[in-house]
């Protein structure tokens, strides 16, 4: 990289990092068409992406709407799915023994 100069193209990371949001957005911007990898990589490939495509997009306000409503709906679904699916919410409540007498070898080894 030049001194001051972001390269060519940029991983995923990277393409999180400008655009200001976390690594594990970018497929869901992927998939709603807002961002497109270089070339034609394989879906568990590595994904490259145009840096002056990403400045570009960045500059224009209602891309950026479309990018964070695009984000927002993404986790509000996916927690939604979790929840309804058997989350944490479907978590049995704890039990404990009902309490009982205390035996005598018990006691014993307690005050000795």
């Amino acid at each position: 990289m030049l001194l001051g100069q972001l390269p060519a193209r940029l991983t995923a990371e990277q393409a999180a990092w400008v655009l200001n949001c976390q690594s594990h957005d970018i497929p869901a911007l992927i998939a709603a068409k807002l961002l497109k990898p270089l070339g034609h990589p394989p879906a568990n490939g590595s994904k490259y992406f145009a840096t002056a495509d990403l400045l570009e997009s960045s500059q224009d306000r209602q891309w950026l709407v479309k990018m964070s409503a695009t984000i927002y709906q993404h986790w509000h679904n996916k927690n939604t799915r979790g929840k309804a699916s058997g989350g944490a919410a479907t978590i049995p409540p704890l039990t404990f023994p009902a309490a009982g007498k205390v035996r005598a070898s018990d006691s014993a080894s307690a005050s000795g």
